[in-house]
């Protein structure tokens, strides 16, 4: 089989390049062994064929990627894989701006490290609440155990959960376990030299962000008559979090922030990975030829990150159609 690649995704910048390449891979190679599979299917496959590389991602890029359609943003949820469409206000658009650093996942550990803090928390917000914590391996996993809504988990979290940072001799405390079975068992090679873990405000970013985009879906459907600026909040919230709680932002991401708020944008967030990347921020149609005209000013001729092509530096996007095979006839 030979392939040709090619591709306009600014690489490295939370837009989904390396989920693209792979979900691409994966549909040419089912094309070309004239195969079918559904689009979930393939979704799941390519989610899981990801971390082989050591990345331990979710599976919301690879859903998008196939599950997308034109017009309409997707809510997407797991166990199992569904989306469900979720009709974005008119008078809004969505606009991406890089902010010219890398976030290489497969080369760093913070990535991998706030996913085994998220397990840690998980396993010892199970005990608390006297569950079985050993086959617990996501936060989500406690709340539909104890069948509570997201609020009440943040209550949890906030009695069970102290907010300095775990040493990993403190996990094993709250486990009954030993320093080895932690290394062994639980973490994975790549964190196994940490030497402190935050529970606590991972757990509460994961909760109160999950909240969030229930929110998000809730304000779309009822389209109040000031939604743009709804939506806009959560947006900003999002964003403090990540910065705050999660500790998945960066300086160049919190100053583009800033200036796309400052230029009209009604909320702005990283988004992708964090570390590093693009911000997307929600802005009045009206407003979009000054804000796009503005933040160019200030964020890539200030500093001359005008280096980065243009084109992918700064853009105004809608929801399309997902991944497609064109044959010649």
């Amino acid at each position: 089989m030979n392939c040709l690649v090619d591709g306009n995704i600014p690489p490295s910048s939370g837009l989904s390049s390396s989920s693209a390449l792979v979900c691409c891979a994966g549909l040419v190679t089912l094309t070309v062994l004239g195969m079918n599979l559904s689009k979930v299917e393939l979704a799941e496959i390519c989610a899981k064929s990801e971390r082989y590389i050591g990345t331990e991602g979710g599976g919301m890029d690879q859903s998008i990627s196939f599950l997308a359609e034109e017009g309409t943003a997707k809510l997407i949820e797991f166990s199992p894989l569904r989306a469900t469409d979720v009709k974005l206000p008119s008078g809004a658009v969505f606009v991406i701006a890089n902010s010219c650093v890398e976030m290489n996942k497969a080369a760093t550990s913070h990535f991998n490290i706030r996913v085994m803090e998220c397990r840690l928390a998980a396993k010892l917000l199970a005990k608390h609440k006297s569950l079985p914590w050993k086959e617990v391996l996501r936060l989500e996993e406690v709340q539909a155990k104890l069948g509570i809504s997201l609020e009440e988990m943040l209550l949890i979290t906030e009695d069970a959960l102290h907010p300095e940072p775990y040493s990993p001799e403190e996990i094993c405390k709250c486990l009954g376990i030993s320093l080895q079975e932690l290394k062994t068992q639980i973490l994975s090679p790549n964190t196994q030299d940490v030497l402190t873990f935050k529970l606590y405000q991972r757990a509460k970013h994961v909760y109160s962000e999950a909240a969030r985009v229930l929110q998000f879906k809730k304000i779309c459907e009822e389209a109040p008559d000031n939604v743009v600026q709804l939506l806009g909040e959560l947006m900003n919230q999002s964003h403090r979090s990540c910065r705050d709680m999660y500790e998945c932002s960066c300086p160049e991401l919190d100053q583009l922030v800033d200036i796309c708020r400052k230029f009209g944008a009604q909320g702005s967030r990283l988004t992708g990975a964090g570390w590093g990347g693009c911000t997307v921020s929600i802005v009045p149609a009206e407003k979009l030829s000054s804000f796009l005209a503005n933040v160019h000013e200030a964020y890539y001729q200030r500093s001359n990150r005008s280096l980065a092509p243009e084109k992918q530096s700064l853009f105004a996007t809608k929801p399309g159609g997902g991944a497609l095979v064109f044959l010649e006839a």
